[in-house]
C-alpha cells in the first residue's frame, strides 16, 4: 500500500463507523499557552475533554500534524539515530466524546490491523495499565490475540498525559514484532527498534492540575493515536520509516542536490534533513517563525541542527530551502497550506540558513581547535568558559556545542557556562533602566463594570467609582469605564476623574475592569462616589489617527510588496505607529515612497471609517478581503473596521477616526530588520510629525556643532526660519507641514553631505600630520636603541614617550619590533588619561631565552590596574594608575634584565 492509500483507508474505516472526518489543527496551538506545538491529535479537543467546550458530533477521526521537539514530549536528539523517531509526524486518530469507550476502541483497533490491513496476529502485542482490568479482559475475551501477548505496565508506559497539566488517563498500546526470530514479553517497551508501538488507545477520564492532583472528568472519552510513518513502515515492509514513500522523495532530492548516495542506514544525515525540513515547512506554513524564544527558538535549533548535519554530506551551501517544493508536492494534497505558503517558507528558511552558515562553519572550526587541546583530558569535560566564548563572541549555540561534545564522549561544563551567562546578564541589567509594570494582574473584582471606550467625547462620562488598594497601587473601579484598555497593539487611555467637589484624580493606565490611579488619597479607600471620567482627549485622537493610518498602511504594504505581507506585531501610540511584517529584503526607498503615496491618497479621499459591531464570526469571515490576526482567538462576535470596503477591511477592537482626512499628514520615518525575514516600519501622523521634526532639529544642531563656523554660517538663516515656523505650525495645516518636511529633509541631506566632505578633508589632514609625526618618532628610535643598556649582548629599552593617538603609538611599536634585532623594548604613553603599553622581543630571544612579550606586558599592566597580552614577539596592554607608571617601568626594566642574565 502507498502511504496515501494507508491514510485514506484509516479515515474510511472510521467514517463507516459514524465518525466525522475533521481537518488537522495547526501545529502552532495559538489558543493553548501550555504547549509549544501541537503534539497529539487530541490537542484540538482539549476543551471537550475538560468540559468547557462541545462539538456537534460525538465521534471524530483525522490525521493530525504533530511536532515533538521541546516541552514534555521532545524527540529532537533521537532523530537520525534510529529509524522511527521524528520531530514532525502525522498521527492518525479516532475519538469518542462521551460516546463509545474501551470495548469499541480496542476491538476496532484489532479489526483494522488484522482484518483490513491483515497484519499477522502472532506478531502483535497489547499492553494495559497495571490495574486496568477492564481493558485486559476486553483484549482477552473480545479479540483473538494470544493471551500471553497481553502485558501490564506502570505509569511510565501506560498512563498518558498531554503535558504537565491537563487531560490524562490510562492507555492500552499495540506493539508489533518486526524482529527476525520473534520477540519475548520482556522485549516489549524495552526500546528495541524492531519491537515498536504502532497504536495507542488512551482512555481520558482525569484532569491533572498544577499540584499534580487527578480529578475525574465529567465524561469519559476515547483518544487514540497511531504513528502514520510507523504503520507505513510496517505495511510497506521496510526496515526504517525513512525507507517508506513518506520520506523517499525527500531523500532522493537530498541525494540529487548533494551528489551523495543514500545507504539506507538509520544513522544518516539524510534522515535528519528529511525529518527536519518537514517540521520547518509545516510549522512555518502554520505561522511560526524561527526566532530566539519559545517555539521560534525550537525551530531555529532544528534548522541549525540540520545545517550541521548537511556538513557531514560535504555540503556547505543552504540546502533546506531547496527541499520545500518536494514537501509541497508530496503533502499539499492533504495539507493544502504547505502549497499555499511554500514560497514564504522557502524565503524564511533560506534567510535563516544564509545567516547561520558563516557562524556554523566558524564555530565548528573553533570547536575543533578547543577539542584538539583537550581531547586527551581524562575527565572528558569541555570547558564552560570555551563554550561561553563560542556562544557570546561567535554566536555559536551552546546546545550545538553540547551535541558536538557528546559525539566525542565529552560533556560541556554547563555550571560554568551558566555562571558566565549570569555575569553577562548582570552586566546587561546594570546597563539599562528597569522597566516596571504599573498594574498588578490577577485582581478579582466582584462588581459589574460597563466597558465602553468607543462612544466618548471630551466632556467625559458620569459614573460611580470605588477606590481600592491593590498591593502598592490604588485603583478605581468604575461602573462605566470609557478608558480604552491596551489591546490589539493600541495603548491604554489616560485622563482624570473629577468628583462633584472638584477633586481631580489622575488615571495613568486602564484595564477593562479598573483604572490605575496616581494621586488618590488613602481617605478615599473603599468609598463609592460619583465622578466624571474624562480622557486625555487630544492623546486619544492622536492614537486614533495612528490606528487608522496603520490599517491603511497594512493594505498599502500588501499592494506594494505582495500578499505575503501580514501583521506580525504592531504598536499604536499617541506618538507613532509601529508595524512588523514578513519580508526578506530591505524595503527600498522607491517602495517606501509608493507606500506613503498610497496612504496619503486614501487620507485625501476623506473616506468614512465604518465600524461593523457585533458581527457573528461566521458572517465576518465571509466579508471579501477581510484581514484578521493570524492565530488570534476571536469570540462568537467581532468588530470589523472598514476603510473603503474595496481597500481595507480588518477585524479590530480598537478606536479610529471618523473620516480619513482627520489623520492629516503621514510619514514613514524608519524601516529596519528585527529578525531574519521580519521587517519593522515606524510612521507618524499629525502632531507626531511635529515631534519628529523637533527630533530632527536636534540632529541638525548636533551636526552644526561638529562643523567649523565657515560651514555652519551658510545655514544659519534658513534654520532659524525653519525653527520659527515649526514653533507656530498647526499640524492640521497640511501645506505648511509638507513644506517643513521637505525643508527639513533637504537641510539635513545637505548638512550630512557637507559633514562627509569636511570629515574626508580632516581625515586626509590627520593622515598627513600622522605621517610627519611618525617620521620624527621613527628617527629617534635608532638613537634610543643605541643608548639602551645591554645585558649579555641584548638591548633593554624601557621608556615613556609622547604620542598623539593610539594608532600612532601602535605604528611606533611595530617599527621598534623591526629595528630592535636583539633585545626587548617596553614603551608607554598616556592618551586620554589612560596608559598604553607596547612590548617587543626579538626572535632570537623568544627562541633561545623563551622571552615572551605577552608575559612581560601582562605583569606590568596588572601592576597598573589594567590588562592585556599578545604574541611572544609583540604585545599590547593598558592601565589606569598613572601615578605608578614610572616605578612600574623601572621595576619592569629590572625584571627584563634578570630574564636576559
Amino acid at each position: 500500500m502507498k502511504s496515501k492509500d494507508i491514510r485514506d483507508s484509516f479515515l474510511k474505516f472510521f467514517e463507516e463507523r459514524g465518525h466525522k472526518i475533521v481537518p488537522s489543527s495547526p501545529v502552532v496551538p495559538y489558543d493553548d499557552p501550555t504547549l509549544l506545538f501541537t503534539n497529539a491529535g487530541m490537542n484540538q479537543f482539549k476543551d471537550v475533554f475538560l468540559g468547557t467546550g462541545t462539538r456537534d458530533y460525538k465521534r471524530a477521526a483525522d490525521t493530525q500534524k504533530c511536532i515533538r521537539a521541546g516541552g514534555k514530549h521532545n524527540d529532537l536528539e533521537e532523530v537520525g539515530f534510529d529509524g522511527y523517531h521524528h520531530t514532525f509526524f502525522e498521527m492518525l486518530g479516532n475519538w469518542s466524546f462521551g460516546d463509545y469507550y474501551k470495548k469499541e476502541a480496542l476491538t476496532w483497533s484489532w479489526e483494522l490491523l488484522t482484518k483490513v490491513w491483515k497484519l499477522p496476529k502472532d506478531r502483535l502485542w497489547a499492553t494495559v495499565y497495571k490495574d486496568d482490568d477492564e481493558s485486559y479482559e476486553i483484549w482477552k475475551n473480545e479479540t483473538d490475540i494470544n493471551p500471553s501477548h497481553i502485558l501490564r505496565f506502570d505509569e511510565k508506559d501506560n498512563f498518558w498525559e498531554m503535558g504537565d497539566t491537563g487531560p490524562c488517563g490510562p492507555c492500552s498500546e499495540i506493539h508489533i514484532d518486526l524482529s527476525a526470530n520473534g520477540c519475548k514479553a520482556e522485549d516489549v517497551n524495552a526500546g528495541i527498534e524492531d519491537v515498536i508501538e504502532i497504536w495507542n488507545n488512551v482512555f481520558i477520564q482525569y484532569n491533572r492540575d498544577e499540584k499534580g492532583v487527578l480529578t475525574p472528568l465529567p465524561s469519559k472519552h476515547v483518544d487514540t493515536g497511531m504513528g502514520f510513518e510507523r504503520v507505513c513502515r510496517v505495511l510497506q515492509n521496510k526496515k526504517s520509516n525513512y525507507e517508506t514513500d513518506v520520506f523517499s522523495p525527500i531523500i532522493e532530492k537530498i541525494s540529487e542536490i548533494t551528489g551523495k548516495k543514500y545507504e539506507g542506514d538509520n544513522i544518516s544525515p539524510m534522515n535528519i534533513l528529511a525529518d527536519h525540513i518537514r517540521t520547518l515547512v509545516f510549522a512555518i506554513s502554520d505561522g511560526a517563525i524561527p526566532s530566539n524564544e519559545g517555539r521560534g527558538y525550537v525551530l531555529r535549533r532544528i534548522l541549525r541542527r540540520a545545517s550541521r548535519f548537511a556538513r557531514k554530506l560535504d555540503y556547505h551551501k543552504p540546502i533546506l530551502w531547496q527541499l520545500v517544493d518536494t514537501i509541497a508536492e508530496n503533502f499539499g494534497y492533504i495539507f493544502p497550506e504547505v502549497n499555499e505558503k511554500k514560497e514564504f517558507a522557502k524565503n524564511v528558511i533560506k534567510a535563516e540558513e544564509e545567516s547561520f552558515n558563516v557562524t556554523l562553519d566558524r564555530g565548528i572550526e573553533l570547536f575543533n581547535e578547543v577539542y584538539d587541546r583537550i581531547k586527551n583530558n581524562p575527565d572528558k569535560i569541555f570547558p564552560g568558559e570555551e563554550a561561553f566564548k563560542l556562544y557570546d563572541t561567535y554566536g555559536f549555540p551552546v546546545d550545538l556545542t553540547q551535541v558536538m561534545a557528546r559525539e566525542q564522549g565529552f560533556e560541556v561544563e554547563m555550571n560554568v557556562f551558566n555562571l558566565e551567562m549570569e555575569k553577562q546578564k548582570e552586566r546587561a541589567r546594570s546597563a539599562r533602566k528597569e522597566h516596571v509594570h504599573l498594574v498588578e494582574e490577577g485582581l478579582t473584582i466582584d462588581t459589574d463594570v460597563i466597558y465602553d471606550p468607543y462612544d466618548v467625547d471630551e466632556k467625559g462620562v458620569s459614573t460611580s467609582m470605588i477606590v481600592l488598594k491593590n498591593n502598592e497601587n490604588k485603583i478605581g473601579v468604575l461602573n462605566e469605564n470609557p478608558f480604552y484598555s491596551e489591546a490589539g497593539g493600541q495603548i491604554s487611555d489616560t485622563g482624570e476623574l473629577i468628583s462633584g467637589s472638584g477633586l481631580k484624580i489622575k488615571v495613568i493606565d486602564s484595564k477593562k475592569n479598573f483604572v490605575l490611579l496616581e494621586n488618590a488619597d488613602d481617605s478615599l479607600l473603599d468609598k463609592e462616589f460619583q465622578v466624571t471620567a474624562k480622557l486625555d482627549f487630544n492623546r486619544r485622537q492622536a492614537i486614533e489617527r495612528n490606528h487608522s493610518a496603520t490599517h491603511i498602511m497594512h493594505e498599502s504594504l500588501k499592494r506594494v510588496l505582495g500578499n505575503t505581507v501580514k501583521q506580525m506585531g504592531s504598536l499604536v501610540s499617541d506618538e507613532y505607529l509601529r508595524f512588523d511584517f514578513p519580508h526578506f529584503q530591505k524595503v527600498e526607498a522607491a517602495q517606501i515612497k509608493d507606500i506613503e503615496d498610497m496612504v496619503k491618497g486614501k487620507i485625501n479621499e476623506n473616506i468614512a471609517v465604518n465600524t461593523l459591531i457585533d458581527i457573528p464570526i461566521e458572517e465576518a469571515n465571509k466579508i471579501p478581503n477581510v484581514k484578521k490576526l493570524f492565530g488570534e482567538k476571536y469570540g462568537d462576535k467581532v468588530r470589523v473596521v472598514q476603510i473603503d470596503p474595496n481597500f481595507s477591511v480588518e477585524f479590530c477592537g480598537g478606536t479610529h477616526v471618523k473620516v480619513t482626512n482627520e489623520i492629516g499628514l503621514f510619514k514613514i520615518v524608519k524601516e529596519e530588520s528585527i529578525s531574519s525575514g521580519v521587517r519593522r516600519i515606524f510612521a507618524r501622523t499629525g502632531e507626531g510629525i511635529i515631534h519628529y521634526l523637533n527630533d530632527k532639529i536636534k540632529d541638525i544642531d548636533l551636526i552644526l556643532a561638529e562643523l567649523p563656523n565657515k560651514y555652519a554660517d551658510n545655514f544659519g538663516d534658513a534654520i532659524s526660519n525653519f525653527k520659527g515656523n515649526l514653533r507656530n505650525v498647526d499640524f492640521k495645516d497640511a501645506s505648511l507641514m509638507k513644506a517643513l518636511l521637505v525643508q527639513q529633509e533637504s537641510t539635513l541631506k545637505n548638512l550630512i553631505e557637507i559633514k562627509e566632505e569636511y570629515l574626508e578633508e580632516k581625515k586626509e589632514l590627520d593622515k598627513q600630520m600622522m605621517k610627519q609625526n611618525l617620521e620624527k618618532a621613527f628617527a629617534t628610535l635608532d638613537d634610543m636603541i643605541s643608548k639602551a643598556p645591554e645585558i649579555n649582548g641584548s638591548k633593554v629599552l624601557v621608556s615613556k614617550i609622547d604620542t598623539h593617538n593610539s594608532e600612532e603609538f601602535k605604528a611606533i611599536g611595530e617599527e621598534m619590533r623591526k629595528k630592535l634585532r636583539n633585545g626587548v623594548s617596553l614603551l608607554a604613553t598616556i592618551l586620554d588619561e589612560k596608559i598604553n603599553l607596547v612590548c617587543t622581543a626579538s626572535d632570537n630571544l623568544v627562541s633561545d631565552k623563551k622571552i615572551s612579550a605577552g608575559n612581560i606586558i601582562r605583569d606590568a599592566a596588572k601592576q597598573l590596574g589594567g590588562g592585556g597580552g599578545g604574541r611572544p614577539q609583540l604585545a599590547t596592554a593598558g592601565g589606569k594608575d598613572i601615578d605608578k607608571l614610572d616605578s612600574v617601568l623601572a621595576s619592569s626594566s629590572d625584571e627584563i634584565k634578570k630574564l636576559l642574565s
